[in-house]
């Protein structure tokens, strides 16, 4: 695969236009010591991608001779939101990153009772924007042209209070230890339904959710649901229930 770079503006100018890419994909061309002549794959987040050809190459600047807009997509047919019980340490990172190349189309960060990292104001902030990077780098590795939405950071409490269920609400799915279903059996017998209306997948941070969190977002109308016998590390669970959809639903 060419090097892929995302550009934070939309890529609506012709084919031919000499085009001045941001200093931070300036720097990334530098590293990976690339040189006029060269063609690399530019995307700005909405939907297809644009080759190009290196025109200069500076110690700080670049600039690339577009090429025609392709309406390539890499995306799931079915839209799947993960809400995430935030995590510590690099574990956010490290299973939003794999998410993204999973096919997520929106993450939500909520903060819960035994998350064991609490992000207010601007370290929230700071941190949001962190993910939104990273989600981008993913996308530029993976080869998806369309960025998940990474939402503010959300209290359980702001989360429950959000919640609607309607007869087009995506349904939510929580990985539980009491979920006597397993997911690929609920999964298959509703294809159709995630389709039309893609899929919510909760899961819970270090320790789960508490047995109070789990009663209100039953009560909301998440399905509990379970992944087998073996108990999955936040940072494993919700990558094996992405894993789980694709190959049920024929992505895999």
């Amino acid at each position: 695969m060419m090097p892929r770079f995302f550009i934070d503006a939309p890529l609506t100018l012709p084919a031919g236009t000499v085009f001045a890419v941001p200093a931070t994909v300036a720097q990334h061309i530098q590293v990976l010591r690339l040189r006029p002549g060269d063609t690399v794959t530019l995307f700005d987040g909405n939907g297809g991608e644009t080759p190009a050809v290196l025109h200069e190459v500076g110690k700080r600047s670049a600039s690339v001779t577009l090429g025609a807009h392709l309406a390539r997509e890499a995306e799931p047919p079915y839209r799947i939101t993960l809400i995430q019980g935030i995590a510590g340490g690099d574990k956010m990172d490290w299973l939003l990153e794999k998410a993204v190349e999973l096919g997520i189309a929106a993450c939500q960060p909520v903060q819960t009772e035994r998350s064991v990292v609490r992000l207010q104001g601007d370290r929230a902030a700071r941190r949001e924007a962190h993910w939104l990077a990273l989600a981008r780098a993913a996308c530029e590795q993976c080869g998806r042209n369309r960025v998940p939405e990474i939402h503010p950071i959300l209290s359980w409490r702001e989360w429950i209070a959000s919640q609607s269920i309607t007869p087009t609400t995506a349904p939510t799915l929580l990985l539980s230890p009491r979920g006597e279903t397993r997911l690929s059996t609920w999964v298959d017998a509703r294809q159709t339904e995630i389709r039309a209306h893609g899929v919510r997948l909760l899961i819970g941070p270090e320790g789960g959710l508490s047995p109070d969190e789990e009663e209100r977002a039953i009560a909301l109308g998440a399905i509990p649901l379970t992944l087998g016998p073996r108990v999955l590390r936040t940072e494993t669970a919700g990558l094996a229930a992405l894993a789980a959809l694709h190959a049920t639903l024929g992505e895999f």
